[in-house]
């Protein structure tokens, strides 16, 4: 080996996970190693979160010049040069790139290594013809797009989210296999620059989220022109002339199979994830694992004591901000033995269609089976000052809680709803009654006052059987 390093942390992977753990530690006067094998930043940075939500941006921007007639502003229909619609998504991502580059990094104090990291033992990684035997090690190594096996996939041209945005052609028709968050957020920012979209999803759209909720978010996306085949399975793709030919089967009530084949220009896989555990050497290190992730205890330490794992590549919640809740607890065990568990059920999302879909904690079922007797509040949108002045008044809060009032989970759909989930957020986290959202004062006119108004229904039962009103009107009119 040309080189050998004795670190106190290496770290394998410079995706959010990766990378939190790295300045982190590195600030703390640690001596670093991360070990890269692809572009700093990750899928996050470089095929997800952002270029996603760029792409999201420019489509609003088109949709609400075409709906802008309610408010008094006649536009003439806009027109979409994909092309610019792409190297916008470059440029976005190219002006946050620098915060995860190289130069960042090392200017830090952190050695990067541009190498693939493959484990030789249980406490000795190479990378190129770098040695690395490390104090501990991390493997932040994320995810990557699930395909499927189906017949005839591996000789059509498709789309991931890994190459989707490197494509500068509008699509005349998308066709989407899966009906998830990523498959849905794509469907519409598509159809809004102007795509034909089609999804087609195996089970359920929404599957994992409120269906009282989703369901405001499917309305839209009808009414924006995106078809949904639920319930439908892909048998075969092929390739054509003019694109990709998709073959569904579908049952009817008497479980009798119909075929139909569907036709479009384009093809989107976004069928899930799988964590990337492959080519890492986890054998030679003593890890366990299996293709849904590496095995960690609740102090994310795998089976090797020397090895934690963090993010996707754990088979666990599939989010940017859980790498960098994972990378937190991390280091706070390594550097201060600290005790460390981490709380799923705190763990927010959102999925950035319009109207945006947020949750935190409990389902309403997982809520009736934990607790039993459970109490859900709700406010609309549209009685809600700001949403009726912007015209979004599509939308509903949803908060579960206990008899008590302990807030057990708590969902927003609508308008800037990832916006807004915090109040909910931070009582779940803190294990807080209704009264921490009801006790804050809130700016007017803004979305963040339907939080209260949701808050305040959970005590409008208990006054119609209380004495306290009787008791204020008697201390009124005579003290």
């Amino acid at each position: 080996m040309a080189e050998e390093l004795e670190p106190d942390i290496c770290i394998i992977g410079a995706g959010s996970g990766g990378l939190s753990v790295a300045a982190g530690a590195v600030q703390f006067g640690l001596d670093v190693v991360l070990v890269e094998r692809g572009e700093m930043g990750g899928d996050c940075l470089n095929f997800g979160c952002v270029p996603s939500k760029a792409l999201i941006a420019a489509a609003r921007r088109k949709h609400a010049m075409e709906t802008a007639a309610p408010f008094g502003i006649e536009c003439s229909a806009p027109k979409v040069d994909f092309s610019a619609v792409n190297a916008h998504v470059k440029s976005v991502i190219a002006a946050i790139a620098p915060n995860d580059s190289v130069e960042r990094f090392t200017a830090m104090g952190v050695r990067v290594v541009q190498r693939a990291g493959k484990f030789r033992d249980q406490r000795t990684l190479v990378a190129g013809d770098v040695q690395i035997r490390a104090r501990k090690f991390i493997i932040a190594t994320g995810s990557s797009p699930a395909v499927p096996p189906i017949p005839g996939l591996a000789d059509t041209p498709y789309f991931t989210n890994e190459t989707l945005f490197e494509n500068t052609e509008l699509p005349r028709h998308l066709i989407i296999i899966g009906g998830g968050p990523i498959g849905l957020e794509m469907a519409q920012a598509h159809r809004r620059l102007g795509s034909r979209v089609t999804v087609i999803e195996a089970l359920t759209p929404f599957a994992k989220d409120d269906p009282e909720l989703s369901r405001f978010v499917l309305e839209q996306l009808e009414a924006d022109g995106v078809r949904i085949l639920s319930g439908t399975k892909v048998s075969a793709v092929a390739a054509t002339k003019a694109g990709v030919a998709v073959t569904l089967e579908t049952q009817d009530d008497s479980s009798a199979t119909a075929k139909q084949t569907l036709r479009g220009s384009h093809l989107l896989v976004a069928t899930g994830r799988a964590a990337n555990v492959n080519d890492l050497g986890l054998k030679a290190a003593s890890v366990t694992f299996d293709p849904r992730g590496i095995k960690v205890n609740k102090r994310l330490k795998t089976t090797n004591s020397r090895i934690y794992a963090i993010g996707d590549v754990t088979g666990g919640m599939q989010f940017t901000h859980v790498a960098n809740y994972h990378a937190g607890l991390v280091l706070r065990h390594i550097m201060f033995r600290l005790p460390v568990k981490p709380r799923n059920e705190t763990i927010p999302w959102v999925t950035f269609t319009d109207p945006e879909l947020a949750w935190v904690g409990l389902s309403e079922e997982a809520a009736r089976k934990a607790t039993g007797k459970i109490r859900v509040l709700r406010w609309p949108f549209g009685e809600n000052d700001r949403a009726q002045a912007d015209r979004q008044t599509a939308g509903l809060v949803k908060v579960i809680t206990t008899t008590k009032g302990k807030v057990l989970g708590a969902g927003i759909v609508g308008a800037h709803a990832g916006e807004f989930i915090g109040p909910w957020v931070q009582a779940v986290t803190n294990r807080e009654k209704v009264g921490s959202v009801t006790g804050a004062i809130v700016p007017y006119p803004t979305r963040a006052e339907i939080n209260k108004r949701a808050a305040y229904t959970y005590y409008t039962p208990l006054l119609e059987r209380s004495r306290l009103p009787a008791i204020a009107r008697w201390i009124t009119r005579h003290l």
